[in-house]
């Protein structure tokens, strides 16, 4: 079974906690601070590697942790950092925040590197916070916490020509006579219902990459017949070849099956109008095809090369691969970008450093900056959090409380800490 789609978690380690000490020897008189710095958490760090052709692995696994950071020791140890986590994924995978659907990476080279989730930086310990004023600091930083998302990955086949058409125009029967693809073939619909890549030597040093794309439907652009699932492959691809079938073996008609899947493409994805396209006129070998191919030619031949073909004999198609393998030195290759307009774009927007509410009597301090200082204060150690509440002071939260109406002895709370608000 072939996959091209899965969802995944991942979290960056937590950085180490800083540490409080005091050196302690012999002949050393009044021993200064001496705590070192916790590690920084270790990165989840998506890597492509062109030795993988599907998601599979990730069916059996969906969880990817960093290492912690180690926490800071005495004699101004600093700990050591965490160790990354690499996850291995196929070349051609595009990286999603699901929550936003938003793109953050796409990994088309061998070896290319993606952070997906960066580390928690270690808290300071004591020693850092000596200064002439304060020469035996009794506070340390905690750790900050690692990123964590729930990632999308999405296999976009790497390949240089797509076979594209109806299902049952013989788009498998065509890349099993051109390589070494050995794809199921069957006289029904759907027999193809994964892609199938295939390498096509024109010489000792000349070859391309041809991909079998599952037949398209009607409606494929809004998803019928897991259409995005197949189109998408069809963006990598910097030549199409579409197949169809001039026999009528279906009592279907070559044009109208052209006008069709031209349609489902450009509404998928308006740029693919302007790929390069050749058409192979299939099923010559049969009888009434000769009408039909003279049709398709009035009709198409004066904007499209159309390469009369049997997947059954073989006739036609070392011409038609050729012709292929020229068009590609001519086609420059397609650039690593994806849609302006699903770019994660980063834009600074100034934002209140908290908010507080009163809900059932105690007044509810919260926001990113909040936060982040909740995380880095050690609630066990008094100097910490006086510190603590030195910042909430500085950033305005007790004259918030004031103008808020807040009283002598009202409950203050910050995540699991609580305090009593004194105006004095």
């Amino acid at each position: 079974m072939f996959f091209d789609y899965a969802k995944i978690f991942v979290k960056g380690g937590d950085g180490g906690n800083g540490m409080v000490s005091f050196r302690r020897e012999k002949y050393v008189p009044q021993g200064g601070p001496s705590g070192g710095d916790g590690g920084r958490g270790g990165d989840v760090v998506l890597v492509a590697e062109e030795g993988l052709r599907t998601l599979v692995d990730f069916r059996f696994k969906k969880h990817f942790k960093a290492e912690f950071g180690k926490h800071g020791g005495s004699k101004n140890k600093h700990g050591a950092d965490g160790e990354n986590v690499e996850v291995k994924v196929p070349i051609g995978t595009v990286v999603k925040d699901l929550e936003t659907d938003e793109i953050i990476g796409d990994l088309t080279v061998h070896g290319q590197k993606l952070v997906a989730a960066k580390g928690g930086r270690g808290g300071r310990g004591n020693a850092r916070f000596a200064s002439s004023a304060n020469r035996a600091p009794e506070m340390a930083d905690n750790g900050e916490a690692g990123e964590e998302f729930q990632l999308v990955l999405e296999l976009k086949l790497l390949a240089d020509v797509g076979l594209i058409g109806f299902p049952n125009v013989g788009k498998s029967s065509i890349i099993a006579k051109v390589s070494a693809a050995r794809p199921k073939i069957a006289d029904y619909h759907f027999t193809t219902i994964d892609p199938n890549l295939g390498v096509v030597r024109l010489a000792d040093e000349e070859s391309f990459v041809l991909v079998d794309i599952p037949g398209l439907i009607e409606g494929a652009s809004q998803g019928m017949g897991l259409g995005h699932r197949f189109l998408r492959h069809v963006e990598r691809t910097r030549l199409l070849l579409h197949v169809l079938d001039v026999s009528g073996s279906e009592d279907r008609d070559p044009l109208e099956d052209f006008g069709a899947i031209q349609k489902e493409i450009e509404l998928y994805n308006p740029r693919l109008k302007e790929r390069p396209q050749i058409i192979a006129a299939n099923k010559t070998d049969l009888t009434g095809a000769e009408e039909r191919l003279e049709r398709l030619r009035e009709a198409l031949g004066d904007r499209y090369e159309i390469f009369p073909v049997s997947a059954v004999t073989g006739e036609g198609l070392p011409e038609l691969m050729r012709r292929a393998g020229s068009l590609l030195k001519e086609i420059p290759d397609l650039p690593a970008a994806f849609d302006t307009e699903q770019v994660k774009l980063t834009r600074f927007k100034p934002e209140a450093p908290f908010t507080l509410e009163k809900e059932n009597g105690v007044w509810i301090l919260a926001g990113p900056e909040i936060q982040r200082w909740t995380v880095r204060t050690n609630f066990a150690n008094t100097a910490a959090v006086a510190r603590f509440l030195r910042v909430l002071q500085k950033i305005g939260v007790e004259q918030a409380l004031r103008d808020q109406g807040a009283k002598n002895g009202d409950t203050v709370a910050v995540g699991a800490f609580e305090f009593e608000f004194l105006d004095e």
